[in-house]
């Protein structure tokens, strides 16, 4: 057995049974399209190592060499479009976990138009209609960076690459 192949990406919950937390996660995963909440703790995780690495660079700030690591992790986040240009290491502390999902391909080709729900671009995605570039993508968690974002489309080779498909109808006016 390999070493840590039984290791969890996320952290679930402390209490398990909070109504208000319940019905916030399933709102996001509903307004998402998410899989099942384990997508959802994912993200929160992930922002979780965000903010974790922001304090870690705030708090040595004028070390030797911190000031690099500092711009190159806000060149990162904001590669990935979760922070904007003008935004600085403490932005990074006020992110919300919607930031991060709306950086999803599933996410991206919903609000492209790819799909008409978040459901239906999962869909084309995990069934490899979806192209990111000349390579087609079947992940809907991948993080979509920002000059990737024009150039998502359907794969020349599906079915649904044909405007008048089916499935694309309601997208025509």
């Amino acid at each position: 057995m390999a070493l840590g192949s039984n290791t969890k990406f996320y952290e679930t919950p402390n209490h398990p049974y909070q109504g208000e937390r319940i019905a916030d996660e399933s709102n996001l995963v509903g307004r998402y399209g998410l899989k099942n909440k384990e997508e959802l703790w994912r993200a929160q995780s992930e922002l979780r190592g965000y903010r974790r690495e922001a304090r870690k660079l705030l708090g040595r700030a004028e070390g030797e060499g911190a000031a690099d690591e500092a711009d190159e992790f806000l060149a990162r986040l904001q590669r990935y479009g979760v922070l904007d240009e003008q935004d600085a290491l403490d932005d990074v502390l006020s992110l919300d976990v919607t930031d991060v999902l709306e950086r999803r391909l599933q996410t991206v080709a919903y609000r492209k138009g790819l799909g008409n729900t978040p459901d239906q671009a999962r869909q084309f995605i995990t069934h490899g209609h979806i192209t990111v570039g000349d390579a087609r993508v079947t992940r809907p968690g991948k993080t979509v960076e920002v000059d990737e974002e024009g150039e998502l489309g359907f794969d020349e080779n599906s079915s649904l690459a044909d405007e008048l498909h089916p499935a694309r109808a309601e997208d025509q006016e």
